[in-house]
């Protein structure tokens, strides 16, 4: 499943450490969703889609097959 997490937090100017810290995760756990390592739990995806002020779909592209 690839994911705009990376994108969406370098657009605001916020530090892996600073994102984890709002959703209550570890900086390595944000550095592994960056990198496709990782697949969140859906608590953790309506986490990160509050904090962008977006929806879980503009955040995460699932394709068929993943």
């Amino acid at each position: 499943m690839e994911n705009k997490v990376e994108e969406l937090r370098r657009r605001r100017g916020v530090l892996q450490e600073e994102l984890a810290a709002a959703v209550g995760v570890s900086r390595q756990t944000i550095g592994s969703l960056e990198n496709g390592r990782y697949n969140p739990s859906i608590t953790l995806a309506f986490k990160l889609a509050r904090y962008f002020e977006t929806t879980i779909e503009d955040i995460f592209i699932f394709e068929e097959g993943d």
